[in-house]
């Protein structure tokens, strides 16, 4: 084994009294954190409020979390379902098992309803969090790392991952096509955290960069549109290198086919709001509507207030 390497934690949670606080938790929460103050300053900066910003959050957190838990037991149902696994493993989200392609899918739900109830653009919504998203991804790999799960194929590269042996969650999973796991005191792993960070990361500087650049050339949607098919193709090659045990189709990895999907359905989608879809200036405009709308009603419920404790 290789001398230089990238290591592991040596822990994996802390204990405070009777609470064990697990690092995993921790990454979830500081995605979320840093997403909503992400999404808070882009939407302000295009006429929006933090309520909308607030009502998305309260909206898209607990849909994302359940739709991401929900798509991971489906995919990989051996740890979850008899005979191989059991329903008590679906609530341990501690140890990991959070699919970013169900979380899209909760947050495209909670994108349509608060666009719907506050009479904003959903996809200029959309566009807006589409930095925040792949910000919060990257915290999200950083939980994989304490985990030690979801690692690569074995490598010799000097930035190969090595296991701690005692405490690695990945070594109590199966690899390949239900083949053993390679032994992890012989041998190091390509660290797919590492890359879907560089990946996630890289494209949320790309995607504001392109966003403020080319705006006024942009339709409504369309960044969010560049977010699924950057994150696609990326998401699809490092899947390929990942052993953990999963679902095949047609030779290919059924969350491989997922980002394939994704990238697909960015590049449709692309298009089509290029021939039929709402300029942003007209978006913006909505938008502000809508706010100008939305403070008058709240400065009218307050004087209501007022007068009524006079």
């Amino acid at each position: 084994m290789p001398e230089a390497s990238i290591p592991s934690p040596t822990v994996s949670f802390f204990k405070i009294g009777p609470l064990t606080i697990h690092f995993y938790a921790l990454t979830m929460l500081c995605a979320i954190i840093f997403a909503v103050l992400i999404l808070s300053r882009r939407w302000k900066r295009w006429g929006g409020t933090f309520d909308q910003v607030l009502d998305f959050t309260l909206a898209s957190v607990p849909l994302g979390l359940i739709a991401a838990r929900i798509y991971n037991c489906l995919t990989v149902p051996w740890d979850y379902f008899p005979p191989t696994g059991s329903p008590v493993n679906i609530l341990k989200v501690w140890h990991g098992g959070m699919a970013i392609f169900g979380s899209l899918i909760g947050g495209a739900i909670a994108v349509a309803i608060v666009g719907r109830h506050k009479k904003i653009p959903a996809l200029l919504l959309a566009d807006a969090v589409a930095p925040a998203l792949l910000v919060a991804q990257a915290f999200g790999r950083l939980g994989n790392w304490f985990n030690q799960e979801l690692y690569g194929l074995p490598t010799t590269w000097p930035i190969g991952l090595k296991l701690n042996s005692a405490d690695a969650i990945g070594k109590l999973e199966t690899c390949y096509t239900d083949l053993p796991c390679p032994d992890p005191q012989t041998h190091l792993f390509q660290p797919t955290f590492l890359y879907s960070i560089i990946l996630c990361l890289t494209g949320a500087v790309l995607l504001t960069i392109f966003g403020n650049r080319f705006q006024k050339y942009l339709k409504s949607g369309q960044i969010f549109c560049l977010y699924l098919m950057y994150y696609g193709v990326g998401r699809a090659l490092i899947e390929e290198i990942r052993i953990n045990s999963s679902l095949y189709f047609l030779g290919l990895r059924i969350n491989t086919w997922a980002a394939i999907i994704c990238a697909l359905l960015g590049a449709g989608l692309f298009f089509y709001l290029s021939k039929k879809g709402r300029s942003r200036k007209e978006a913006l405009e909505i938008l502000s509507f809508a706010t100008e709308k939305e403070k008058a009603k709240e400065a009218e419920d307050r004087n209501r207030t007022k007068k009524a404790g006079a």
